[in-house]
């Protein structure tokens, strides 16, 4: 019955039976809103768990133009666009338009009309290249890294600016990046403190390049200024503000009779200016010194060196080769690697592991001592794919780690001839990579429990790059706690109770919980069991003596990635294999690069250049290094406003 109405429904699309609605703005005012209406694009955009699918809707932001190419681009699906949404074909995301609905009727109105119209014309999307973003803030990381550099100063003053916001799984990315009044007072106080330090005791840390003559020197003047001013803002000053700068520190240096004064005020006064605090990109003269800072903060975390600056200035730069050969010697550097790890303390959200709570009755292990551990596993393992030149794919799929005793013991391995030496996991064991290690496990779990829920989020939003919608306003979606003298239930039975038979709940746990359920073997704090451990902490007796009631329950591991065909597994190391030679994972890798060094998520105008890096990536064996150097020698990354 399916093949004929598939068959009958490519027949109509075909034939262009009956009447068609020619007008122009007909999809996007009748057909498109149904697609809305229905949740279409949750699953079918970049981001989505449909993203691999030959239907990719446009962005959210997308003009009338580009949703009526979208609208024509349609014809190359046409009779699955009739079948399955309405469920008369099965589709993963179920029934999201009623059978014989207007909205149906719409929908089949329009695939009678796409078999009327010409090809679609490539060029006529509208396509708009893809650039850095002319504006973004230094992060707290890079502003402590900038001062470090730029002034010797090793105080981390951003350490005490307002909190960052994590969007798209980072803290750079420029949607987000406002300036505060109070981020902007901290600014200030930064600012004088540093020139403060910098001048301290009449010292320089190495500043002034010339010796000057008298308080309001102008030669000494100047010479500090332009080259002062060419490493805080990273270009060459304009005639204006080299002009206006050294009038600043003459009038307060012959003011004060102190030069060091007057200079002191000069580097305040720029450490506050937006061409210190701001990216700004505006291309012209000044592109060259652009690039160089593009490529400085996206493999340093920091400003252009000296080095980096010349290349600019003589045009080295200018070339795909050129960037290349600067891309390589930085990325020899000690600043790569700390580069690195602000990256991957950010991916993998090193913040919510620190900031976790854990039952100390249940878990008196769980200690600040070992929650350092934690994160120093995952740095280690990480470090150790990028700066070997090993396929990073082993992140996920490794069969050894880095421990030390704390972790060893937890893990029920011997413990390490040196803290932190690589282990060997058994061949019986279920751990694997990043999924096996305490990072991961704890932080995707509750203070009492695990979180099947948690930890299918984290895998689907930060291995696959897919977006779960969050749920509906208002919905309590803690799980009821267990009842003295009820039945004890093991978390999937209580969340296929609660969540997979909810028409509410359904639509988005059926894409993260029955992840979850692989791990379920992984307590809260990643210790392996056979069974769940159950512990039911009931009212005091009459002695004031509390006596849980422990419980141990079978456990049904048995799991699979809805929108990934054949993906049954029901171990950590089955799943870290899964993902390692799946490639939307080993896309997300380059996406997850891409958000951090760009500061913005992806778009499908970038699709050609992600595409090009990856098969970089792929055909380099999945090296690490290789893909950094692809991306910063992309297109993409090259073009300048």
């Amino acid at each position: 019955m399916k093949v004929f109405r598939l068959a009958l429904a490519a027949f109509c699309w075909v034939s262009a039976l009956g009447a068609e609605p020619t007008d122009p703005g007909y999809f996007a005012a009748k057909v498109y809103p149904v697609f809305q209406a229905a949740g279409c694009r949750g699953c079918h955009s970049m981001e989505g768990v449909a993203s691999a699918t030959r239907l990719r809707f446009p962005e959210d932001t997308a003009t009338a133009d580009e949703i009526e190419v979208f609208g024509r681009s349609l014809a190359a699906i046409g009779p699955l666009l009739a079948e399955k949404p309405t469920g008369r074909v099965a589709h993963g995301g179920g029934v999201r338009v009623r059978s014989d609905s207007p909205e149906d009727a719409a929908v089949l109105s329009w695939i009678r009309r796409l078999a009327t119209l010409p090809p679609p014309d490539k060029a006529a999307a509208g396509h708009r290249t893809s650039t850095a973003s002319p504006l973004q803030r230094l992060t707290h990381s890079q502003y402590n890294n900038t001062v470090r550099d730029l002034l010797g100063d090793q105080t981390q003053p951003a350490r005490q600016f307002p909190g960052e916001d994590y969007v798209d799984g980072f803290k750079n990315q420029t949607v987000v990046q406002s300036v505060s009044p109070l981020l902007a007072g901290a600014y200030v106080a930064a600012a004088e403190k540093l020139a403060r330090n910098a001048f301290r005791f009449g010292g320089q840390r190495g500043l002034l390049p010339c010796r000057p003559a008298s308080p309001s020197d102008a030669d000494c003047a100047s010479s500090f200024i332009g080259k002062f001013g060419l490493r805080a803002f990273r270009r060459p000053l304009s005639i204006a503000e080299h002009t206006q700068f050294v009038a600043l520190l003459r009038k307060e240096a012959g003011r004060l009779n102190d030069f060091h004064a007057g200079a002191q005020l000069a580097v305040e006064a720029m450490l506050q200016s937006p061409s210190f605090l701001f990216r700004i990109e505006r291309g012209g003269e000044s592109r060259h010194f652009e690039t160089a800072s593009r490529l400085s903060f996206a493999l340093w975390d920091t400003m252009p060196d000296e080095e980096l600056l010349r290349a600019a200035a003589a045009g080295g730069l200018d070339t795909r080769d050129g960037v290349e050969k600067q891309a390589r010697r930085m990325l020899s550097s000690p600043l790569a690697r700390e580069a690195f790890q602000e990256f991957l303390s950010q991916w993998m959200r090193f913040d919510r592991l620190q900031s976790s709570v854990k039952d100390r009755r249940l878990y008196p292990e769980f200690l600040p001592a070992m929650v350092e551990s934690m994160a120093e596993e995952t740095r280690r393992l990480a470090q150790y794919l990028v700066w070997t030149n090993r396929n990073f794919m082993e992140f996920f799929s490794a069969d050894y780690t880095f421990v030390n005793a704390d972790l060893a013991r937890l893990y029920d391995l011997p413990g390490p001839a040196e803290p932190f030496a690589m282990l060997k996991h058994p061949a019986a064991s279920e751990r694997a990579g990043v999924l096996g290690h305490g990072l991961f496990l704890a932080q995707t779990a509750k203070p009492e429990e695990t979180s099947p829920t948690e930890r299918g989020i984290f895998i689907r939003e930060h291995f696959l790059c897919q977006t779960v919608p969050p749920p509906p306003p208002g919905l309590n979606a803690t799980l009821p706690p267990f009842l003295i003298g009820a039945k004890p239930m093991t978390n999937r039975e209580r969340l296929t109770a609660l969540h997979l038979t909810s028409s509410t709940c359904s639509g988005c746990h059926r894409l993260v919980d029955p992840i979850g359920f692989g791990l379920e073997r992984f307590d809260t704090i990643g210790r392996w069991y056979a069974k769940q451990q159950l512990t039911i902490f009931p009212t005091k007796d009459v002695r004031g003596r509390v006596k849980p009631q422990k419980h141990e329950l079978e456990l049904d591991t048995s799991a699979s990635i809805l929108g990934i065909p054949d993906s049954g597994f029901s171990t950590a190391k089955e799943l870290g294999n899964l993902l390692a030679r799946d490639a939307t994972c080993q896309k997300c890798v380059v996406r997850q690069w891409f958000r951090f060094v760009f500061g913005r998520r992806e778009t499908d105008r970038d699709a050609a250049d992600l595409d090009r890096v990856f098969e970089d990536f792929r055909r380099a064996g999945f090296r690490f290094q290789d893909m950094m150097i692809s991306l910063v020698t992309s297109d993409t990354f090259r073009r300048t406003q």
